[in-house]
């Protein structure tokens, strides 16, 4: 098969690899994956081995500057690609960039798979903290996604909930959940990353890996810590990732300089995404602090998984689709006094966990889109 992938992320600089970068690097070890590049992040360039064609030609500003300035680009170049270099089938998943590559999709009659990673309109909106801007952003792109979500012959999306949310609105999706890397993802000792982060051997590590932004309720985690450093001054929390368009990161660590905290709280910042395992090895208890409750119904956080893989207990919001998996490593909490009671808990109690996670394997989920692709090409 030769087939068009068009990302919501900048594939090449983007620091945290999405569902696609999994996907598709696999199929590309048995067919030709193009994918066009939209360069809207900083982050050092990863390697492919898919086929990379140039389709930015401004590369600034967030993201709704960029793709706006760059919209006209975006419809030349996709036409290009889908004209010009045999494309059997297209999945798309960008908002704006989808529409584009859908036109061209249906002009030269090739088959189109819209994959909805997540809940776009909210998503695109979460940058944003002026209501009335989040409102017209997250009209502006239900409207483009809707378009788009017509113009498919098969819709994919990553959560039981999606399923039934799209199915309210009158579409018929397949289920592919998110998954893990089952060779990288594993348990281990995590004593050297420790060391390394000048983190002691009997400290207490509550672990959080992800994009640091609004929609994870990490500040209410620090506002918890000077409480949970009473019951165990031994305690650290170690926040990896960065954020990627806000500044809340900056915000976070004021809040925990003005709480006192600040010395018990580790911020690594971006790091390499081949590298999280070892820091998810270091945690004592990994944390998923989603907030909004729009999100919260729909979500599967993929973090889920990989916190999973590494034998890791869990603690989380009551997030629908993630308890509906479960395990015997996941707790929940409700409220802030209940988290700060689960935290406390885990610290008497430490455990790690034997799980078998090979049915969430990328592999098996790749397999999964290989199929739908080929019986549209089939059709």
């Amino acid at each position: 098969m030769k087939i068009l992938l068009v990302s919501t992320q900048d594939y090449l600089h983007h620091p945290i690899p999405s569902r696609h970068h999994y996907i598709f690097e696999e199929l590309a070890k048995r067919h030709e994956v193009h994918v066009p590049h939209f360069h809207v992040s900083q982050g050092p360039e990863r390697k492919t081995r898919l086929i990379v064609h140039e389709a930015t030609r401004y590369p600034r500003g967030g993201p709704i500057v960029h793709y706006t300035l760059n919209a006209p680009t975006h419809f030349r170049v996709l036409e290009e690609i889908v004209r010009d270099c045999g494309i059997d089938v297209v999945v798309a998943s960008h908002v704006i960039a989808g529409m584009a590559v859908i036109r061209a999709a249906r002009r030269h009659r090739v088959p189109v798979v819209f994959d909805l990673k997540d809940w776009f309109p909210d998503s695109a909106a979460a940058y944003y903290r002026n209501r009335l801007v989040q409102k017209i952003i997250r009209d502006s792109v239900w409207f483009v996604t809707r378009y788009n979500l017509d113009r498919s012959d098969r819709i994919t999306t990553v959560s039981p909930s999606l399923v039934k949310k799209l199915r309210s609105f009158g579409y018929d999706p397949t289920l592919i959940t998110n998954g893990v890397d089952t060779d990288r993802f594993v348990p281990m000792d995590g004593a050297d990353m420790r060391r390394r982060l000048g983190i002691g051997k009997d400290e207490f590590v509550i672990g959080f890996e992800g994009s640091v932004e609004r929609w994870y309720a990490l500040d209410r985690v620090i506002s918890a810590l000077p409480g949970l450093l009473e019951h165990r001054p031994a305690t650290r929390l170690l926040i990896v990732g960065g954020s990627l368009f806000t500044g809340f990161m900056e915000e976070l660590k004021q809040q925990a300089e003005e709480l006192g905290v600040l010395g018990h709280v580790i911020f690594t910042g971006p790091v390499r995404y081949y590298d999280l395992p070892g820091y998810i090895a270091s945690m004592d208890l990994c944390l998923i602090p989603l907030a909004p409750p729009r999100w919260v119904s729909i979500a599967l956080p993929n973090k889920f998984f990989e916190y999973s893989a590494c034998g890791k207990p869990i603690l989380s919001s009551p997030i629908p689709d993630l308890m509906a998996i479960g395990g015997p490593h996941l707790s929940i909490y409700r409220s802030d006094s209940e988290f700060a009671g689960k935290v406390k808990e885990a610290m008497d109690n430490p455990r790690t966990f034997s799980l078998d996670v090979e049915k969430f394997s990328w592999r098996r989920r790749a397999g999964e889109f290989e199929a739908i692709l080929e019986g549209l090409i089939r059709r």
